[in-house]
């Protein structure tokens, strides 16, 4: 039992290669009793199980997609649409990581009731608890990963992947079958389940001591005890807020076409349910941050995060700090960036117009020759187009073919694409000039509040229709109407557009997906949306070629994906060591 956490933890202390350790000082050596006396060390395991989470850092996997494209042609997702993905060339590959969190996270939960984490009874079981419930949140959150990456159609049957309920070692079988889509949705349910009945709903200090659980009350448990454990030191780390959100996003995904081929109604009924437990606790629809357009630039509100707190935009998120890689890496060129993302044509065409109507809308009063006028004011937001201004001294963006800079279309290597470059996740006070260069504070969120919106709107859709409540107070309607009227849409006419469809269950299922698709651009979300959707793959990512004021739309580049690769591969590595495990068809 400990003797597992002790010897993976010193395999970690190993694997460092830090010269201390390889050859200590007396003093250094730990011993087992040193390290009995030291039980945070014990915590690594579960430190090695949040390191391993891909959202972690930004992958923009968009470039993969109709939304945008790379200016690198080194770049993996500019390969992998292409026609260069492949089973042993995979940039989404989850296998790997999650399964090696898992691997720590078994180890944690069956060994965490064995270690002292305090000399205070309370407190120790306080710990045990909290440490046992995040690991139970973990699994479940990377058995969604794994199930989003690499669950699929394997002759006919839908499946998942391995289940690892206990933890491996030298002597176990490790050329097991994949367990069935439906059993992995079983087992993360258990799992969230478990972390839901160990943990908090929110990590907090609390001066209340009636909000102490009955089970630490009982046994005359203080605030102080309390806090120690479940308080502010606490936030960030996995709470039944996370987990229930965890349970959303796995409910959204097996309700979803690609995995849920009959349409099963009641599997979009427990998506939209768990969703709205969390939209509860927050007011409903009323309870959507006003300024959650614009939450990677609110530069008062970022630049006062502090001490775990989130905004209220923000479920969940990573660590903040100050940088100016997302700058160097997407300004313009003139502003000293690579312009490494440049959003699509089809991406642009997808905001509506001002007063609520899709472009393609005889009512929406767009014009092809001035098309940014009267535009969704997200477009501005999210998108530096032609004559746009931009960076610390709103300098004037011409991606014009004609334009006289390295900032038009095509001119050099860090040049638009699309005669496009990205806004959104920049700050725009952030200066790369080598005389003055700067940082500012970035946030990376793991959930957003409006992407919870966004599954209970999608869901509810599906459940109930598009203006159906189930057992919460507000619909699908009811939620992109607030979404819409935060971005500033229909405020002149009533978003009549809306109002024109609330009662088309179908042309609703497009808006969501729609407006899902633009409030969540760049955050990783649309590569996986249209595989879950089962919708096209294929469609060419296109420009805008500016010249003498003329505006002409253009192929950028080709999508060559194969029918299906709406399931991921299991690695292939994987299928020649281990023959039970049966490949996705296709690949």
């Amino acid at each position: 039992m400990k003797n597992k956490i002790w010897l993976i933890v010193g395999i970690m202390w190993v694997m460092t290669g830090c010269q201390d350790l390889i050859d200590p000082a007396i003093e250094n050596i730990q011993g087992r009793e040193d390290m009995l006396e030291r039980p945070r060390l014990a915590q690594g395991l579960l430190i090695n199980a949040y390191l391993r989470i891909p959202t972690n850092g930004w992958s923009f996997s968009e470039m993969a997609t109709d939304d945008a494209v790379s200016n690198n042609p080194a770049n993996q997702f500019l390969n992998m649409a292409t026609g260069q993905w492949a089973s042993n060339n995979n940039p989404v590959n989850q296998w790997t990581g999650a399964q090696s969190a898992i691997q720590y996270l078994n180890v944690m939960i069956e060994d965490v009731d064995s270690v002292d984490f305090a000399v205070d009874p309370i407190v120790n079981e306080m710990f045990v608890d909290r440490l046992k419930g995040e690991s139970y949140g973990l699994r479940a959150l990377f058995m969604y990963y794994l199930l989003q990456a690499h669950g699929g159609l394997a002759d006919g049957q839908l499946l998942g992947v391995p289940i690892l309920s206990e933890s491996q070692n030298v002597e176990s079988d490790f050329n097991i079958p994949r367990n069935t889509f439906e059993e992995c949705m079983t087992q993360l349910y258990a799992d969230a389940e478990r972390a839901m009945d160990l943990l908090p709903y929110d990590l907090a200090n609390i001066n209340d001591p009636s909000l102490i659980p009955s089970k630490y009350a009982s046994q005359g448990a203080e605030t102080g005890q309390y806090n120690r454990v479940f308080g502010d030191d606490a936030i960030q780390l996995v709470s039944g807020r996370i987990v229930n959100a965890v349970m959303a996003q796995a409910a959204l995904l097996a309700a979803s076409p690609a995995f849920n081929p009959s349409g099963d109604t009641e599997k979009w009924r427990a998506a939209a349910e768990h969703a709205a437990e969390i939209l509860n606790t927050i007011g409903g629809v009323n309870g959507l941050s006003p300024n959650g357009v614009t939450w990677f630039s609110n530069a008062s509100e970022l630049n006062a995060i502090g001490g775990g707190v989130n905004p209220a935009e923000v479920l969940w998120r990573t660590s903040i700090g100050s940088s100016n890689n997302l700058e160097r890496d997407n300004y313009p060129p003139t502003l000293f960036g690579n312009g490494l993302i440049n959003p699509t044509q089809n991406f642009v065409d997808a905001f509506p117009m001002a007063n609520g109507y899709p472009i393609d809308e005889s009512s929406s009063a767009y014009d092809p020759q001035n098309p940014y006028a009267g535009r969704d004011p997200r477009l501005n937001h999210f998108v530096v187009l032609n004559g746009s201004v931009a960076g610390p001294n709103n300098t004037v963006i011409t991606t014009a073919i004609d334009g006289t800079t390295n900032n038009a279309l095509n001119r050099v290597e860090t040049s638009t694409r699309t005669g496009y470059y990205l806004r959104k996740l920049l700050r725009q006070d952030v200066n790369l000039n080598p005389n003055s260069t700067n940082q500012q504070v970035h946030m990376k969120p793991r959930i957003r509040y409006t992407e919870i919106f966004l599954i209970y709107a999608e869901a509810a859709n599906e459940a109930y229709g598009p203006m159906g409540t189930g057992n919460a107070s507000y619909s699908a309607y009811d939620v992109i109407k607030a979404i819409r009227q935060r971005a500033g849409i229909g405020t002149q006419n009533g978003d009549a557009y809306l109002e024109s469809i609330k009662g088309d269950q179908a042309a609703m299922r497009e808006l969501i997906r729609n407006e899902r698709r633009i409030e969540l651009s760049f955050e990783g979300f649309r590569f996986w949306d249209l595989r879950r959707w089962d919708a096209s793959l294929t469609e060419t990512a296109l420009g805008m070629t500016i010249e003498d004021g003329d505006h002409e739309v253009m192929n950028v580049e080709n999508r060559v994906y194969g029918s299906h690769m709406i399931y991921g591969p299991v690695p292939y590595s994987e299928t020649l060591k281990f023959t039970e495990l049966r490949q996705n068809t296709g690949w």
